[in-house]
């Protein structure tokens, strides 16, 4: 069984979102019909939904059912043993971002903390659901994500003066002494000891009192301004002394005199490129910044903030349950691989069509992007014991199970229920999708 889905609701439009028709969120919701929804151009928008979360569930087009209404009351659509261990809800919230301003400092809480954060504050924190959530590029995307490497760290403390002025003389001493020497070690002992350090040289920045930051925000975004290829010691391994003043710059003119300026020494900045992916586990910090992005998750809302934002920020929780894990960005990044479960036509072989599957390490959700590069071209997925949906980025085609046979196009959302055999086949020569899915039994890819 598979049906069409109205993936908009109000909520969709925030401050941070890319403005009118450049919002891929926008364009995506106003292909499908959908009450009165219909894009103005000077305003911004920023996040579709897509899944059966309380907050914003998505309906079925045809009965204007919501989809949470409609998994609840047939099971069978989810598959038996799905349905009951995630309490006849949805295991992913599928999400288009579309961002033009920066999304806060933030990390999402493991499910226990989850659990205590909702009971004493359902207010700020909705839900009692974790949210380990994986993010693929569908424009050129950039963000700030996971603890640099602690020697980059120690770098920018030493060769950027507002930040080790800011956080004290003391403090950066004492972190620097704590890691020379094995900043890459693997023992075990070494790891404790680098992430006690990173914890309190960080909390001590997150603890500055507003005017201080303000006022050490001056002197960075002078020295940003004046410094260019020289600002931050000529940068770091990872990134260039032009593309950081750059980046502090820019981020000035959107939250001016914010912490989240400093921050970002401390935090890797990353770039995607189209079709690249990152995964972010519950607890880890970070903080999107531009780009168009598709976003899976565990079916949650929790977000705990600490910067680039108004909205309610809770250092104390935010210092105190970070993993604080150090690495390289390229250790976040996935790899993702051929999904073995899709077999292409000829006519998508000849064409070097692809069925690409991004693959967590949770059990919670999976995405395969599907690219079919020519007209006719067809990728048959093999059923699967769980539900799937599926959204059109570009092109147009067609989204058949069994004898149902329907038209897809940009924007277009179906959920296809468990057991189905699906098939995508092109009208084009650049039909795109991504298909979000759960499957406990394994069947999401064999290099998983």
């Amino acid at each position: 069984m598979f049906f069409p889905l109205s993936a908009w609701s109000t909520g969709l439009r925030k401050s941070i979102g890319k403005v009118g028709k450049a919002s891929a969120a926008a364009r995506f919701a106003a292909a499908t019909p959908s009450g009165d929804f219909s894009i103005q151009e000077d305003k911004p928008y920023a996040e579709l939904w897509m899944g059966t979360h309380p907050s914003l569930p998505s309906k079925d087009l045809e009965t204007q059912r919501t989809l949470l209404d409609l998994v609840q009351d047939n099971q069978a659509l989810m598959s038996t043993e799905i349905g009951h261990r995630y309490g006849g809800k949805l295991p992913f919230l599928f999400k288009v971002l579309s961002i033009r301003k920066a999304l806060s400092i933030q990390a999402h809480p493991n499910k226990k903390l989850a659990e205590e954060l909702h009971r004493k504050d359902p207010k700020n924190y909705p839900d009692d659901n974790h949210k380990p959530e994986m993010t693929i590029a569908i424009t050129p995307f950039d963000g700030l994500c996971g603890f640099r490497p602690l020697a980059e760290i120690s770098h920018y403390l030493s060769a950027v003066p507002s930040l080790r002025k800011l956080i004290g003389d003391s403090v950066a001493d004492e972190f620097e002494k704590a890691v020379e020497g094995h900043e890459t070690s693997s023992d075990q002992k070494d790891l404790e000891k680098n992430k006690k350090a990173l914890q309190t040289a960080f909390s001590a920045l997150m603890k500055c009192e507003k005017s201080d930051v303000a006022a050490a925000a001056e002197d960075l975004v002078k020295a940003a301004k004046e410094e260019g290829e020289t600002f931050a010691g000529n940068g770091g391994p990872s990134n260039g002394g032009q593309e950081l003043a750059d980046l502090v710059v820019r981020l000035n003119s959107q939250f001016e005199g914010d912490i989240g300026l400093f921050v970002l020494f401390f935090l890797n900045y990353v770039k995607l490129e189209v079709g690249e992916a990152m995964f972010l586990k519950a607890d880890d910090i970070h903080a999107y910044l531009s780009g168009d992005i598709i976003e899976c998750m565990a079916s949650s809302d929790n977000v705990v903030r600490a910067g680039f934002t108004p909205k309610f920020q809770d250092i104390p929780t935010l210092t105190t349950m970070l993993t604080y894990s150090y690495a390289p960005i390229s250790e976040q990044k996935m790899n993702p691989f051929d999904y073995p479960y899709a077999t292409l036509n000829s006519i998508a072989y000849s064409s070097a069509s692809s069925t690409i599957l991004y693959d967590p390490p949770i059990e919670e959700f999976s995405v395969v992007k599907t690219y079919l590069k020519k007209q006719g071209a067809k990728a048959t997925f093999e059923a699967i014991e769980g539900p799937s949906i599926v959204i059109c980025t570009k092109g147009q085609g067609k989204i058949s199970v069994g004898p149902k046979v329907e038209d897809m196009k940009e924007g277009f959302v179906y959920f296809v229920g468990a057991t189905a055999e699906l098939v995508l086949e092109s009208s084009c020569d650049d039909f795109t999708t991504f298909k979000a899915f759960c499957d406990l039994t394994g069947k999401e890819g064999s290099g998983s």
